[in-house]
C-alpha cells in the first residue's frame, strides 16, 4: 500500500501533466529535454524543438500557423501574377534564343509561369522568384522571415511545393538557415533555374502558346500596350 506521501506523488503528477502551458513559458521558448532521457520515448511523434518542419509538435503548429497568417504582409514576392505589357514580336522572338532574355522579362516570366502551371511545376518559377526578392532585402529582419518561409514552402519535404533539390544542396540550406542571408538559397535557385531550362523551357518553345506569341501582328502588340 502506498504511503500517504506517495498517494500525493501519484495524484498530482497526472494533473501537472494535463495543464497547459503557461504564457510565460510559451514565450521563454519550448522545454529542454535532459540529454540523458530520450525524447518522446512515450511519444509516437517526438518533438524536436527546432524551428523547421520536420516534426508535428503543438509548438511547430503554432509557430506555422502564425506565419502562414503573417504571409500577406512579410511575404509579398509571389504575386497571382506579375505586371507586365504585351512583348513585342522582337521580344517574343529572343525568348527563343536565349533562356536567359526569357527570365528577364516580366512578360516572358509571366507566360513561361503560365506554362508551368499546366505542367504541374510552377512552384519552380515561384521559387525562382522569391530567392530574387530574398536577394534584394537589406533588413536582417525581414531577410530571416522570407528566408523562413521559403524554406517552408519550397524546401522542406512537408510542403506540397517542394521543389526538387538533391542532398549536397539540401544539406548546405540546412547548414546556412542557422544565420540566414540574402543568399542562403542560391545553389538551390541555380539548380532550379538549370532544371527549368533544361527540362521545361524546349517544351514552352514548341506550346501552341508560345508559337501563337510569334504569330502576333506588331500592331496587336502596340496596341495592347
Amino acid at each position: 500500500m502506498p504511503t500517504p506521501h506517495e498517494a500525493e506523488k501519484q495524484h498530482t503528477g497526472p494533473e501537472e501533466a494535463d495543464q497547459p502551458p503557461s504564457m510565460s513559458g510559451h514565450d521563454a521558448g519550448p522545454p529542454v529535454a535532459s540529454p540523458a532521457v530520450p525524447l518522446g520515448a512515450s511519444s509516437r511523434n517526438p518533438c524536436c524543438f527546432c524551428w523547421c518542419c520536420c516534426c508535428n509538435c503543438s509548438w511547430n503548429e503554432e509557430r506555422r500557423r502564425a506565419w502562414r497568417a503573417s504571409r500577406e504582409t512579410k511575404l509579398q514576392s509571389l504575386p497571382s501574377c506579375e505586371a507586365w505589357v504585351a512583348p513585342s514580336p522582337e521580344e517574343v522572338r529572343s525568348w527563343a534564343q536565349s533562356f536567359d532574355k526569357l527570365m528577364h522579362s516580366p512578360a516572358g516570366r509571366s507566360v513561361f509561369r503560365e506554362f508551368l502551371r499546366t505542367e504541374y511545376s510552377e512552384e519552380n518559377m515561384l521559387f525562382w522568384l522569391a530567392c530574387e526578392e530574398l536577394k534584394a532585402e537589406a533588413n536582417q529582419h525581414v531577410v530571416d522571415e522570407k528566408a523562413r518561409l521559403i524554406y517552408e514552402d519550397y524546401v522542406s519535404i512537408l510542403s506540397p511545393k517542394e521543389v526538387s533539390l538533391d542532398s549536397r544542396v539540401r544539406e548546405g540550406i540546412n547548414k546556412r538557415m542557422q544565420e540566414p542571408s540574402p543568399h542562403t538559397f542560391d545553389d538551390a535557385q541555380l539548380q532550379i533555374y538549370t532544371l527549368m531550362h533544361r527540362d521545361s523551357y524546349p517544351r514552352f518553345l514548341g506550346s501552341p502558346a508560345f508559337r501563337a506569341l510569334l504569330r502576333r501582328e506588331p500592331s496587336q502588340s502596340s496596341s495592347e500596350a
